[in-house]
Protein backbone atom coordinates (compact mmCIF):
# COMPACT_ATOMS: atom_id res chain seq x y z
CA UNK A 1 0.00 0.00 0.00
CA UNK A 2 1.27 3.03 -1.17
CA UNK A 3 1.01 5.74 1.87
CA UNK A 4 3.03 8.38 0.22
CA UNK A 5 2.31 11.91 2.12
CA UNK A 6 4.21 14.03 -1.00
CA UNK A 7 1.44 14.83 -3.68
CA UNK A 8 4.13 16.73 -5.65
CA UNK A 9 7.77 17.55 -6.42
CA UNK A 10 9.75 20.91 -7.04
CA UNK A 11 12.68 20.91 -9.39
CA UNK A 12 14.39 23.34 -8.34
CA UNK A 13 16.17 22.97 -12.47
CA UNK A 14 19.37 24.43 -13.95
CA UNK A 15 19.57 27.65 -12.17
CA UNK A 16 18.23 29.60 -9.19
CA UNK A 17 18.60 33.26 -10.28
CA UNK A 18 16.04 34.66 -12.09
CA UNK A 19 17.82 36.86 -14.39
CA UNK A 20 19.01 33.53 -16.36
CA UNK A 21 15.74 31.42 -16.95
CA UNK A 22 15.09 32.93 -20.02
CA UNK A 23 18.84 33.10 -21.47
CA UNK A 24 18.44 29.18 -20.83
CA UNK A 25 14.83 29.18 -21.89
CA UNK A 26 16.23 30.19 -25.30
CA UNK A 27 19.39 28.02 -25.11
CA UNK A 28 17.67 24.45 -24.53
CA UNK A 29 14.58 25.60 -26.73
CA UNK A 30 16.38 25.56 -29.51
CA UNK A 31 18.51 22.78 -28.73
CA UNK A 32 15.20 20.66 -28.38
CA UNK A 33 14.19 22.16 -31.80
CA UNK A 34 17.42 21.10 -33.44
CA UNK A 35 17.06 17.88 -31.82
CA UNK A 36 13.45 17.28 -33.07
CA UNK A 37 14.66 18.64 -36.59
CA UNK A 38 17.49 16.73 -36.92
CA UNK A 39 16.80 13.38 -36.00
CA UNK A 40 13.02 13.48 -37.72
CA UNK A 41 15.13 14.34 -41.13
CA UNK A 42 17.19 11.20 -40.39
CA UNK A 43 13.90 9.43 -40.49
CA UNK A 44 12.64 10.97 -43.15
CA UNK A 45 16.16 10.43 -45.31
CA UNK A 46 15.61 6.76 -44.15
CA UNK A 47 12.02 6.37 -45.12
CA UNK A 48 12.54 7.82 -48.70
CA UNK A 49 15.97 6.93 -50.02
CA UNK A 50 16.13 3.44 -51.50
CA UNK A 51 19.76 3.71 -51.26
CA UNK A 52 19.30 3.73 -47.00
CA UNK A 53 17.11 0.60 -47.52
CA UNK A 54 19.66 -1.68 -45.25
CA UNK A 55 19.53 -2.80 -41.64
CA UNK A 56 22.21 -0.48 -40.76
CA UNK A 57 20.17 2.54 -41.88
CA UNK A 58 16.58 1.10 -40.41
CA UNK A 59 18.70 0.39 -36.84
CA UNK A 60 19.95 4.44 -37.29
CA UNK A 61 16.51 5.63 -37.94
CA UNK A 62 14.69 4.02 -35.18
CA UNK A 63 17.77 5.20 -32.93
CA UNK A 64 16.54 8.71 -34.29
CA UNK A 65 12.61 8.12 -33.37
CA UNK A 66 13.99 7.49 -29.72
CA UNK A 67 15.89 10.22 -29.37
CA UNK A 68 13.32 12.17 -29.86
CA UNK A 69 11.18 10.08 -27.36
CA UNK A 70 14.26 10.30 -25.29
CA UNK A 71 14.57 14.39 -25.20
CA UNK A 72 11.19 14.95 -25.55
CA UNK A 73 10.64 13.12 -22.11
CA UNK A 74 12.24 15.73 -20.18
CA UNK A 75 12.50 18.96 -22.47
CA UNK A 76 9.53 20.33 -22.33
CA UNK A 77 8.72 19.97 -18.54
CA UNK A 78 12.18 21.89 -18.32
CA UNK A 79 11.26 24.18 -20.54
CA UNK A 80 8.17 24.98 -19.43
CA UNK A 81 9.40 25.46 -15.67
CA UNK A 82 11.64 27.98 -17.22
CA UNK A 83 9.00 30.03 -17.74
CA UNK A 84 7.07 29.86 -14.35
CA UNK A 85 7.90 30.67 -11.22
CA UNK A 86 6.40 27.49 -9.51
CA UNK A 87 8.57 24.63 -10.89
CA UNK A 88 6.76 21.49 -9.80
CA UNK A 89 5.51 17.77 -10.91
CA UNK A 90 2.98 15.66 -9.37
CA UNK A 91 3.73 12.43 -8.44
CA UNK A 92 2.01 10.69 -10.95
CA UNK A 93 3.55 12.60 -13.47
CA UNK A 94 7.03 12.05 -11.63
CA UNK A 95 6.12 8.05 -11.97
CA UNK A 96 5.12 8.33 -15.50
CA UNK A 97 8.12 10.64 -16.78
CA UNK A 98 10.36 8.01 -15.28
CA UNK A 99 8.62 5.06 -16.60
CA UNK A 100 8.98 6.86 -20.14
CA UNK A 101 13.21 8.00 -19.09
CA UNK A 102 14.01 4.22 -18.51
CA UNK A 103 12.32 3.10 -21.08
CA UNK A 104 13.74 5.14 -23.84
CA UNK A 105 17.19 5.58 -22.04
CA UNK A 106 16.99 1.51 -22.22
CA UNK A 107 15.96 1.18 -25.72
CA UNK A 108 18.79 3.72 -26.69
CA UNK A 109 21.53 1.11 -24.90
CA UNK A 110 19.80 -2.02 -26.68
CA UNK A 111 19.76 -0.42 -30.02
CA UNK A 112 23.59 0.55 -29.52
CA UNK A 113 24.22 -2.74 -29.06
CA UNK A 114 22.15 -4.02 -32.27
CA UNK A 115 24.25 -1.55 -34.24
CA UNK A 116 27.37 -2.75 -32.99
CA UNK A 117 25.89 -6.31 -34.16
CA UNK A 118 25.18 -5.10 -37.45
CA UNK A 119 28.49 -3.43 -38.09
CA UNK A 120 30.37 -6.84 -36.86
CA UNK A 121 28.26 -8.86 -39.29
CA UNK A 122 29.10 -6.16 -42.15
CA UNK A 123 32.78 -5.92 -41.80
CA UNK A 124 33.80 -9.67 -40.29
CA UNK A 125 31.15 -11.30 -42.57
CA UNK A 126 30.10 -9.52 -45.67
CA UNK A 127 29.70 -12.35 -47.71
CA UNK A 128 26.66 -13.42 -45.59
CA UNK A 129 25.68 -10.40 -43.73
CA UNK A 130 22.38 -9.65 -45.93
CA UNK A 131 21.64 -13.37 -45.23
CA UNK A 132 21.91 -13.18 -41.47
CA UNK A 133 20.63 -9.53 -41.23
CA UNK A 134 17.93 -9.73 -43.35
CA UNK A 135 14.36 -7.68 -42.88
CA UNK A 136 12.95 -10.75 -40.40
CA UNK A 137 15.96 -10.87 -38.14
CA UNK A 138 16.00 -6.63 -38.16
CA UNK A 139 12.55 -6.42 -36.70
CA UNK A 140 13.20 -9.26 -34.07
CA UNK A 141 15.99 -7.56 -32.93
CA UNK A 142 13.74 -4.31 -32.52
CA UNK A 143 10.46 -5.85 -31.28
CA UNK A 144 12.46 -8.16 -28.50
CA UNK A 145 14.72 -4.46 -27.53
CA UNK A 146 11.24 -3.04 -27.40
CA UNK A 147 9.26 -5.34 -25.07
CA UNK A 148 12.46 -6.55 -23.05
CA UNK A 149 12.81 -2.56 -22.20
CA UNK A 150 8.72 -1.85 -21.07
CA UNK A 151 9.50 -4.85 -18.60
CA UNK A 152 12.33 -3.78 -17.18
CA UNK A 153 10.71 -0.23 -17.00
CA UNK A 154 7.40 -1.44 -15.48
CA UNK A 155 9.69 -3.39 -12.85
CA UNK A 156 11.28 -0.15 -11.46
CA UNK A 157 8.42 1.92 -11.39
CA UNK A 158 6.63 -0.83 -9.68
CA UNK A 159 9.16 -0.56 -6.97
CA UNK A 160 9.62 3.06 -6.71
CA UNK A 161 5.92 4.35 -6.88
CA UNK A 162 5.39 2.27 -3.79
CA UNK A 163 7.85 3.84 -1.80
CA UNK A 164 7.02 6.27 1.10
CA UNK A 165 8.23 9.78 0.32
CA UNK A 166 7.21 11.95 3.56
CA UNK A 167 9.25 15.19 2.98
CA UNK A 168 11.14 17.14 1.81
CA UNK A 169 9.98 17.25 -1.69
CA UNK A 170 12.54 19.23 -3.12
CA UNK A 171 14.56 17.33 -6.26
CA UNK A 172 17.61 18.84 -7.34
CA UNK A 173 17.09 18.83 -11.09
CA UNK A 174 15.56 19.64 -14.01
CA UNK A 175 13.09 16.30 -14.25
CA UNK A 176 12.31 13.72 -12.12
CA UNK A 177 15.66 11.47 -11.83
CA UNK A 178 16.03 8.51 -10.05
CA UNK A 179 19.40 9.37 -7.72
CA UNK A 180 17.39 12.56 -6.63
CA UNK A 181 14.20 10.98 -6.47
CA UNK A 182 15.33 7.76 -4.23
CA UNK A 183 17.39 10.68 -1.91
CA UNK A 184 14.13 11.75 -0.80
CA UNK A 185 12.60 8.70 0.18
CA UNK A 186 12.15 7.71 3.76
CA UNK A 187 11.58 4.15 2.94
CA UNK A 188 14.65 1.92 3.69
CA UNK A 189 15.59 1.61 -0.37
CA UNK A 190 18.30 -1.15 0.24
CA UNK A 191 16.31 -3.25 -1.83
CA UNK A 192 15.73 -1.48 -4.61
CA UNK A 193 19.74 -0.51 -4.93
CA UNK A 194 20.32 -3.58 -5.03
CA UNK A 195 18.08 -4.15 -7.55
CA UNK A 196 19.58 -1.09 -9.65
CA UNK A 197 22.96 -2.73 -9.22
CA UNK A 198 22.41 -6.29 -10.34
CA UNK A 199 19.23 -6.23 -13.01
CA UNK A 200 19.76 -2.04 -13.97
CA UNK A 201 23.55 -3.22 -14.06
CA UNK A 202 23.09 -6.16 -16.29
CA UNK A 203 20.37 -4.24 -18.74
CA UNK A 204 23.03 -1.15 -18.98
CA UNK A 205 26.26 -3.32 -18.61
CA UNK A 206 25.65 -6.15 -21.24
CA UNK A 207 24.63 -4.21 -24.25
CA UNK A 208 28.03 -2.16 -23.55
CA UNK A 209 30.00 -5.11 -23.00
CA UNK A 210 28.26 -6.79 -26.05
CA UNK A 211 29.55 -3.06 -28.05
CA UNK A 212 32.80 -3.95 -26.61
CA UNK A 213 33.65 -7.40 -27.10
CA UNK A 214 32.14 -6.52 -30.74
CA UNK A 215 34.70 -3.72 -31.54
CA UNK A 216 37.54 -5.55 -30.71
CA UNK A 217 36.46 -8.59 -33.04
CA UNK A 218 35.56 -5.55 -35.75
CA UNK A 219 39.31 -3.89 -34.69
CA UNK A 220 41.15 -7.10 -35.24
CA UNK A 221 39.42 -7.81 -38.68
CA UNK A 222 40.51 -4.28 -39.68
CA UNK A 223 44.01 -4.24 -38.60
CA UNK A 224 43.88 -7.42 -41.11
CA UNK A 225 42.87 -5.72 -44.06
CA UNK A 226 46.14 -4.83 -46.41
CA UNK A 227 44.50 -1.77 -48.25
CA UNK A 228 44.83 1.15 -46.44
CA UNK A 229 41.71 2.70 -47.86
CA UNK A 230 39.93 -0.49 -47.30
CA UNK A 231 40.67 0.37 -43.56
CA UNK A 232 40.08 4.04 -43.80
CA UNK A 233 36.49 3.14 -44.97
CA UNK A 234 35.64 0.25 -42.28
CA UNK A 235 36.65 2.43 -39.85
CA UNK A 236 34.94 5.30 -40.63
CA UNK A 237 31.69 3.24 -41.04
CA UNK A 238 32.22 2.71 -37.10
CA UNK A 239 33.87 5.63 -35.60
CA UNK A 240 30.09 7.71 -35.19
CA UNK A 241 29.02 4.89 -33.76
CA UNK A 242 31.91 4.36 -31.09
CA UNK A 243 31.63 8.34 -30.61
CA UNK A 244 27.76 8.22 -29.67
CA UNK A 245 28.44 4.98 -27.64
CA UNK A 246 30.79 6.75 -25.54
CA UNK A 247 29.16 10.08 -25.07
CA UNK A 248 25.85 7.96 -23.91
CA UNK A 249 26.86 5.37 -21.52
CA UNK A 250 29.78 7.14 -20.10
CA UNK A 251 27.58 9.72 -18.82
CA UNK A 252 24.52 7.49 -17.82
CA UNK A 253 27.07 4.83 -16.07
CA UNK A 254 28.70 7.64 -13.87
CA UNK A 255 25.02 9.57 -12.89
CA UNK A 256 22.93 6.03 -11.77
CA UNK A 257 25.40 3.04 -11.00
CA UNK A 258 26.12 4.64 -7.42
CA UNK A 259 24.22 4.58 -4.11
CA UNK A 260 21.11 6.76 -3.95
CA UNK A 261 22.96 8.24 -0.43
CA UNK A 262 25.47 9.94 -2.81
CA UNK A 263 23.37 11.56 -4.55
CA UNK A 264 24.08 15.47 -3.09
CA UNK A 265 22.02 18.12 -4.60
CA UNK A 266 22.88 19.17 -8.12
CA UNK A 267 25.87 16.91 -8.43
CA UNK A 268 24.76 15.24 -11.66
CA UNK A 269 23.36 17.88 -13.23
CA UNK A 270 25.41 18.30 -15.87
CA UNK A 271 25.98 14.54 -16.37
CA UNK A 272 22.17 14.16 -16.87
CA UNK A 273 22.30 17.16 -19.59
CA UNK A 274 24.62 15.31 -21.41
CA UNK A 275 22.73 12.00 -21.72
CA UNK A 276 18.81 13.89 -21.91
CA UNK A 277 20.43 16.86 -24.41
CA UNK A 278 23.37 17.01 -25.82
CA UNK A 279 23.56 12.98 -27.20
CA UNK A 280 20.14 13.17 -28.85
CA UNK A 281 21.13 16.75 -29.93
CA UNK A 282 24.52 15.29 -31.46
CA UNK A 283 23.60 11.78 -32.74
CA UNK A 284 22.10 13.38 -36.40
CA UNK A 285 25.68 15.06 -37.08
CA UNK A 286 27.58 12.52 -35.68
CA UNK A 287 26.14 10.00 -37.86
CA UNK A 288 24.89 12.28 -40.93
CA UNK A 289 28.22 14.28 -41.23
CA UNK A 290 30.94 11.28 -41.72
CA UNK A 291 28.47 9.27 -43.47
CA UNK A 292 28.92 9.70 -47.34
CA UNK A 293 25.77 7.81 -48.17
CA UNK A 294 23.83 9.47 -46.27
CA UNK A 295 25.02 12.98 -47.66
CA UNK A 296 24.40 11.57 -50.75
CA UNK A 297 21.22 10.51 -50.32
CA UNK A 298 20.40 14.05 -49.08
CA UNK A 299 21.35 15.52 -52.42
CA UNK A 300 19.94 13.20 -54.44
CA UNK A 301 16.23 14.00 -52.50
CA UNK A 302 17.23 17.84 -52.68
CA UNK A 303 17.78 17.61 -56.27
CA UNK A 304 14.34 15.51 -57.31
CA UNK A 305 12.63 18.11 -55.09
CA UNK A 306 14.05 20.70 -57.17
CA UNK A 307 13.20 18.73 -60.52
CA UNK A 308 9.38 18.47 -59.44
Amino acid sequence: MNVSKVAEFFLLGLSHNQGEQIPLFAVFFTMYLITVLGNTLIIVIVIVSQELSSPMYIFLGNLSFVDICFSSVTAPLMLTNLLRDQKSISFKGCMSQLFFLFCTASMECFLLAVMAYDRLLAINEPLHYLLIMDKRMSMALLMSSWMFTALHSLLHISMVSVLDFCGPNKIHEYFCDLPPLLALSCSDTSQYDLLVFTEGSLVTMSPFVFVLVSYVRILTTILKIKSSSGRHQAFSTCSSHLASVGLFFGSVFFNYFRPSTSSSAGKGTSLTVVYTVLTPLLNPFIYSLRNQQIKNAVIKIYHKKLRN
